[in-house]
């Protein structure tokens, strides 16, 4: 006999995420209440008080469509056209890297910095900025500050331009393409550089989850042979464009910690601080300081 049960938001949420798990995907019920809640355009904590809904055959029909693609592998984030980071929602968009948990770390350790110098005005610049993620939480935190969010990609400039302009902090962001420093005044000089950069070696990108693989950009992940390409052309000009007492924050693979500091112990100019370690236990973000 045809199953004659309806389609209600429950039943939903309980085939896709089966659906969802035999296809690989880690967080599987997580996913399919985000898909629905974008197809029923209201909030995932919504669906608690809908189980019983039946949702129009438009609604399912999108749904469908967004599950379809989520198995293929395509990201939540880009499926749904935002991201959270450190509370705070971020347009993301295909071709620009989805922010990331671990990063916050980057923040916080940042905000407290500016903290313990009473909270002064302070400029910095944001290497990579991708979304803006970074920038923008820091400048949305600390109202002192002045950030240059830097990023060779013209649609990463462009979406942390649109990110600063939801958040409030637009005045306070300039968005640049630049490679690195490039195209940012010879003159002008940071009390803090913070980077997210490419980090993954090239033979690791390769066995990344095809969803990260396949979906986002190379440009953003690839740190080339040793997963240090960038962060070895960053080492080299952070110590003529960080202000006296000037700080430089790095997001690092674990798998490159003790490398990345012996890269930053060779560099004229800068001395090692720490390799602070993430929620995990895992170092994830060196930290070196104008010598």
């Amino acid at each position: 006999m045809p199953d004659a049960a309806p389609w209600s938001v429950l039943r939903l949420l309980n085939w896709t995420t089966d659906y969802l798990k035999q296809h690989g995907a880690e967080s599987p019920r997580l996913d399919a209440e985000v898909l629905l809640a974008e197809a029923l355009g209201c909030q995932r904590i919504a669906l608690y008080t809908r189980f019983e809904e039946v949702p129009a055959e438009a609604v399912r029909n999108a749904f469908k469509a967004l599950v379809k693609k989520r198995a293929e592998g395509a990201p939540v984030a880009y499926l749904v056209g935002r991201k959270e980071f450190y509370s705070l929602d971020f347009h993301v968009e295909e071709g620009v890297l989805i922010p990331r948990p671990d990063t916050e770390l980057l923040v916080v350790t940042v905000l407290d910095l500016i903290k313990s110098r009473g909270n002064a005005d302070v400029m910095i610049a944001d290497i990579g900025t991708g979304t803006g993620a970074i920038a923008v939480a820091i400048a949305k935190h600390a109202s002192s500050s002045k950030v240059v969010a830097i990023d060779v990609n013209p649609q990463a400039v462009a979406l942390a331009k649109k990110n600063a302009e939801k958040h409030g902090v637009a005045d306070r962001l300039a968005p640049i393409e630049s490679d690195l420093f490039s195209k940012v005044k010879a003159s002008r000089t940071f009390d803090f550089i913070v980077s997210n950069p490419p980090y993954v070696t090239t033979n690791e990108l390769m066995n990344l989850d095809p969803t990260v693989r396949d979906h986002e950009p190379h440009l953003a992940l690839d740190g080339g042979p040793e997963g240090t390409s960038v962060i070895e052309r960053l080492l080299a000009l952070a110590p003529e464009r960080l202000a006296n007492g000037g700080e430089l924050l790095i997001e690092i693979s674990p798998m490159i910690a003790d490398r990345v500091e012996g890269l930053v112990n060779d560099s004229p100019g800068l001395e090692l601080v720490a390799t602070l370690k993430d929620l995990s236990q895992l170092p994830r973000v060196t930290h070196a300081r104008k010598a």
